[in-house]
C-alpha cells in the first residue's frame, strides 16, 4: 500500500536559465529524477514555442512536459494558460500513478496574465479515494492573488469531498503570506514548510532564495519531510527554487 508519497513543486522558468540565454530544461530533468518523486507540480511549462524550438538544438519536439516526464511519470498532465503567436505554456503534473480526470479551469484576474489552476485526480492503488491535485500560479499583484484564491477556494469546496487527500502546490507569488495563510484556514489545508519551520520556505531568487512565492498545502496528510532545493547551481537551472516533501497519508 502506497502511504508514503513524495511530491515536488517547480516553476521551470519555460525551461530556460535566469535571463533566457541557454535551455535548462535538460539539466532540470536531472534533477527532478534525483528526488524521486511520485507526483511533480510544475509551473511555466512550455509547451510549444516554434521560435525556441529552432534556436535551441536540443528543443524536445514533443513538447516540454512529455521531455520532462520520459519513461519516469507514466501520466502527464497540461493545462494550457497563455497562448501567443509563437505557441503557448501553462501548469503541468507528472505522476507515477494513473491520472483519472483533469480539469484546467482559468483564473485570470486581468487581461493583461492569463494564468490558470490545473486540478486532476489520481488513483493510487488501495487508497479508498482518489487523490486531488490542484497546481497553480497565481498572479503578481495582490489583489489579482486574492481574487484567484477565492476562486480556488470557491471551486475546491464545490467540486473535492471534505475527506478526499489534498494537494495544492505551485507559484503562489504571496511574498506578504497573508492571502495564503486565510485560504489555508478557509479550505482547511496546512502549508508543510510553514508546519515544519513556523513560515512557507524561501524560494526566489533560487540561487539565494529571499522571498518565500512558492507553496505546497495539503489534507489528509502527515508530513514527515520538507526540503529547498537552491543555490549557486540554480543559476544555471531556473529563477525559483524546488520545493520537494515526503507525505504519509493519514491527519
Amino acid at each position: 500500500m502506497h502511504n508514503t508519497l513524495r511530491i515536488a513543486t517547480f516553476n521551470i522558468h519555460k525551461g530556460l536559465t535566469h535571463f533566457n540565454t541557454h535551455l535548462s530544461l535538460h539539466q532540470q530533468r536531472d534533477l527532478l529524477r534525483k528526488l524521486h518523486a511520485d507526483v511533480v507540480f510544475l509551473q511555466e511549462v512550455r509547451d510549444v514555442h516554434h521560435e525556441h524550438s529552432k534556436r535551441f538544438d536540443s528543443w524536445p519536439m514533443a513538447g516540454q512536459m512529455e521531455f520532462l516526464a520520459d519513461t519516469i511519470w507514466k501520466d502527464y498532465a497540461y493545462g494550457k494558460n497563455a497562448v501567443y503567436p509563437a505557441g503557448h505554456h501553462g501548469n503541468a503534473l507528472l505522476s507515477k500513478f494513473p491520472i483519472i480526470k483533469t480539469t484546467n479551469i482559468d483564473i485570470s484576474a486581468h487581461s493583461s496574465e492569463e494564468r490558470g489552476m490545473l486540478h486532476t485526480e489520481i488513483n493510487i492503488p488501495n487508497w479508498d479515494a482518489p487523490l486531488h491535485t490542484i497546481c497553480v500560479h497565481l498572479g503578481l499583484f495582490a489583489r489579482w492573488r486574492k481574487q484567484q484564491l477565492i476562486l480556488i477556494q470557491d471551486y475546491i469546496q464545490r467540486h473535492i469531498p471534505a475527506n478526499s487527500p489534498l494537494i495544492v502546490a505551485g507559484d503562489f507569488n504571496d511574498w506578504g503570506m497573508r492571502s495564503g495563510r486565510n485560504f489555508s484556514h478557509q479550505v482547511g489545508l496546512q502549508e508543510v514548510f510553514a508546519h515544519h519551520t513556523g513560515k512557507p520556505a524561501r524560494s526566489f531568487p533560487s540561487w539565494l532564495p529571499i522571498l518565500r512565492l512558492d507553496r505546497i498545502y495539503t489534507r489528509g496528510f502527515k508530513i514527515q519531510h520538507v526540503e529547498v532545493h537552491s543555490g549557486a547551481r540554480f543559476l544555471k537551472l531556473s529563477d525559483h527554487a524546488m520545493l520537494s516533501a515526503t507525505l504519509t497519508k493519514g491527519h
